[in-house]
């Protein structure tokens, strides 16, 4: 399964792809916002930065990219999912699940511009993308689990259904607004190609209290064993 952080902070990317094997990178315009900058400048930034690992596509390390929430014309969107996807040849734009998004994705596809449908919250609204040839689809975890619902059912069915059709693999299912280790594992269980999520989400998921606990018993265990004189540098 990929890893792919969901943010656009430079310092949380530098930092997760320095620290521990990253894929990608998704963003939306709340990510955007949080990083302080105006929605060219962090683009620009983000681009810069993956140029500057050599990264030279989508096909290296996909970066997902939004329009404006507020296009709901097919022409407008195609446009403004142009003018992003020249900035760097790694972003794959993201596009609303709507059914002008249906639209502007089937032209973008065909004119070889990689998108992902987000927004994404039943198998449903899955299916289609599929058929378009999308490169990604982003049905949302969080969002639902918050609101009582069980994601797990939810994302198999989209797996199946890919499968059933040949689609599984074509169109990769990223579970996007993933906010608990457990929400990783259900994923990877149902057979996601990938998850994204926050810095912090993944640094949780990779710590245990038990794991802290196991430490502090061997570190005592090994703070009253007898020391050999003749050892160096393992005696504290």
């Amino acid at each position: 399964m990929k890893y792919f952080l969901d943010s656009a902070i430079l310092d949380e990317i530098k930092q997760a792809h320095d620290d521990f094997i990253l894929d990608g990178i998704t963003t939306n315009p709340k990510h955007i916002m949080n990083s302080g900058k105006t929605f060219n400048k962090a683009i620009d930034d983000i681009a810069k930065w993956a140029d500057d690992q050599g990264y030279k596509s989508w096909e290296d390390f996909p970066i997902s990219v939004e329009i404006n929430p507020y296009l709901v014309n097919p022409d407008e969107m195609v446009q403004m999912a142009k003018d992003i996807s020249s900035v760097s040849p790694c972003f794959v734009i993201k596009i609303p699940s709507i059914y002008p998004g249906i639209q502007a994705a089937k032209r973008l596809e065909a004119e070889g511009v990689r998108t992902n449908l987000t927004l994404v919250f039943s198998a449903a609204q899955a299916i289609m993308p599929a058929k378009l040839g999308c490169l990604f689809v982003s049905p949302f975890i969080g969002w639902k689990e918050t609101n009582g619902e069980d994601c797990r059912q939810y994302i198999k069915d989209i797996v199946d259904m890919y499968k059933n059709y040949g689609y599984y693999g074509k169109t990769q299912i990223i579970c996007a607004a993933i906010r608990t280790p457990k929400q990783f594992v259900d994923c990877a269980v149902a057979g996601a190609d990938i998850v994204t999520a926050g810095l912090q989400v993944y640094l949780d998921s990779f710590a245990h209290p038990y794991t802290r606990q196991g430490l502090e018993t061997f570190q005592s265990a090994w703070d009253n064993t007898k020391k050999d004189p003749r050892a160096k540098g393992y005696n504290k």
